[in-house]
């Protein structure tokens, strides 16, 4: 099982968004055994979905 252990805001610098591009984040997911991952997803699926830090990745979710 897998925890989002940090959510990292999207880093867009003075280039920010191109038209039609949702905002990412960088999600750091920890496992019982202390391993670790990260992953880019959008920012409002972590939302529609109620994610955030502390909540279990969804088992189901292709990365």
């Amino acid at each position: 099982m897998w925890k989002i252990k940090q959510i990292f805001d999207g880093d867009y610098g003075c280039e920010e968004l191109a038209e039609g591009q949702t905002p990412r984040v960088s999600v750091m997911l920890v496992d019982e055994a202390g391993a670790k991952k990260y992953i880019t997803v959008e920012d409002k699926w972590l939302t529609d979905n109620g994610l955030d830090e502390g909540s279990v990745w969804p088992e189901d979710t292709d990365e």
